[in-house]
């Protein structure tokens, strides 16, 4: 098949490297135009567009497809296919018609849990104990097309975001190249989604990740491992900022109020509303992250409290 990729983040790069290794055409990558990025505000590509740099591959990077050259642009590479995996630019319904089997969708949930900008998060901070993949074929809606395929993904105890994204963008890039012969050949059975099954995976805010010691550890520990690697949990530590990047949770309750450092064993412990957080990673200001024994090596933090 004649197939436009089209994606943005590292999140997206497994499947086109998966499709550049199958037997398919891969006719142009589509990615979001490059933006200056960083303290120094340089101009940076997105890792798909290095990936198609690197491979030689055609490149578009349209704003938003409403201009009628862009249209005739796609129109010209003559898709039979498109897949999309976070390329975070909306395609209206002139561009979904284009391909002669639509465009493919893969999305970080177990559809239609966790619709949205941010699954794998939301999974994690609600505590699920599953996610997964789901392919779907796109239509109008927001991650509200019919359901070809699943593929689960247990969530482990200690799964960061970074861990998960990991997992489930690989997973994402197997399940793609074992159903595109099944999307050529029109041998699969679309599945539509149930409404009132769908949750929503609202964006992440900095402000989600200011750690309150009077809620429960478990859901401090959540939140941990949700806002690894962006936006990270935050607290202060005598009035300056203090981020959490690592935690354990520890079911144990303390007796000092929630938020009372006690150290133990060259370990960092904060009491919580209930149990309590071991702080294994942690980054002060202006320094850079490091295990939180290298910390308490400088410093003496013994019944301070955070926040």
């Amino acid at each position: 098949m004649n197939i436009i990729f089209a994606g943005t983040p590292e999140f997206s790069l497994p499947a086109l490297q998966a499709l550049i290794a199958s037997e398919h055409n891969i006719c142009a990558v589509y990615t979001q135009p490059d933006r200056p990025a960083g303290r120094g505000r340089k101009i940076k590509v997105s890792p798909i567009k290095q990936g198609a740099l690197d491979n030689n591959l055609a490149i578009e990077q349209p704003i938003n497809f409403k201009h009628p050259d862009e249209l005739k642009a796609l129109n010209a590479y003559q898709p039979d296919l498109i897949i999309v995996v976070a390329y975070g630019i909306i395609l209206p319904e002139k561009v979904l018609k284009t391909p002669t089997y639509g465009c493919i969708n893969i999305h970080a949930s177990l559809l239609p849990t966790w619709r949205g900008a941010a699954p794998i998060q939301r999974a994690i901070l609600n505590g699920d104990e599953k996610t997964g993949i789901t392919l779907m074929q796109m239509d109008k809606g927001l991650d509200t097309g019919d359901i070809l395929v699943k593929s689960i993904c247990p969530i482990d105890h200690n799964d960061t975001s970074a861990s998960l994204h990991s997992k489930l963008s690989t997973l994402g890039a197997d399940v793609l190249i074992d159903l595109l012969p099944n999307i050529e050949n029109k041998t699969l059975t679309p599945i539509q989604q149930v409404p009132t099954e769908a949750s929503y995976a609202e964006k992440l805010s900095k402000q989600e990740a200011l750690l309150d010691w009077n809620r429960p550890a478990e859901e401090l520990h959540r939140a941990v491992r949700a806002f690894n690697p962006w936006p990270v949990c935050h607290t202060t530590l005598k009035g300056k900022p203090l981020r959490i990047w690592q935690a354990n949770l520890v079911t144990i309750n303390a007796t000092e109020k929630p938020g009372s450092i006690s150290v133990a064993d060259g370990k960092l412990y904060v009491a919580c509303a209930e149990g309590q957080l071991e702080i294994t990673e942690l980054q002060a200001a202006n320094k850079r992250k490091m295990p939180t024994a290298d910390f308490l090596a400088s410093q003496n933090l013994d019944k301070l409290c955070l926040g």
